[in-house]
């Protein structure tokens, strides 16, 4: 593993191809939360040509509902969900520039497959870690679907926010990695 990099959003590209799964990236900007019932209609709106509630060129989505925020405070808690859940709608996002995904777990191969074609990275979040996660917001707002409560889109501005690259722009997966290195021979 290496040592912490550090990113500003938006991501490019040139940014992410020196990335390997396992490396400890700090990032810092703007990111989006988004869940499935969201992520189902961002794709509804890209399937119409029309425009997306934020401009998803190198972007960064977080799949999490986070918790209210206490006063004072910009975001409540704030854990990664289960990624899989969004695997049906995230090469569309990545197809329009798309080329970030925090969440938790594996991904689908059609999903890794995209992000080596769009050249785009999964980071892993950790979980359990949510209120430490949360003191990396330092502004929240809704900018989209606030009917959704918990899951509606909102734009988090974020100062060093802590994630593992799970998926790389070379299609390396931590969990299939993970999972070779310490498997036991019978």
């Amino acid at each position: 593993m290496s040592d912490e990099i550090k990113l500003q959003t938006p991501l490019t590209t040139e940014m992410l191809e020196g990335l390997n799964v396992g490396d400890k990236v700090l990032l810092s900007g703007t990111i989006y939360t988004a869940r499935d019932a969201a992520h189902k209609r961002l794709v509804e709106l890209l399937e119409a040509g029309k425009e997306l509630p934020f401009d998803p060129v190198g972007a960064v989505i977080y799949y999490v509902g986070p918790a209210p925020a206490r006063p004072g405070k910009p975001i409540g808690s704030a854990g990664p969900t289960t990624s899989y859940r969004m695997d049906p709608y995230a090469p569309a996002l990545m197809d329009a520039g798309l080329k970030g995904m925090i969440g938790k777990g594996p991904r689908g191969q059609a999903v890794i497959d995209s992000m080596v074609k769009n050249k785009a990275v999964y980071f892993a979040a950790v979980g359990g870690a949510a209120v430490v996660t949360a003191q990396a917001v330092k502004e929240a707002k809704i900018i989209a679907y606030e009917d959704l409560g918990a899951e509606a889109i909102r734009e988090l501005k974020v100062v060093d926010f802590p994630v593992f690259v799970a998926n790389d722009t070379k299609g390396n997966d931590i969990y299939q990695i993970g999972v070779e290195k310490y498997k036991i021979d019978d």
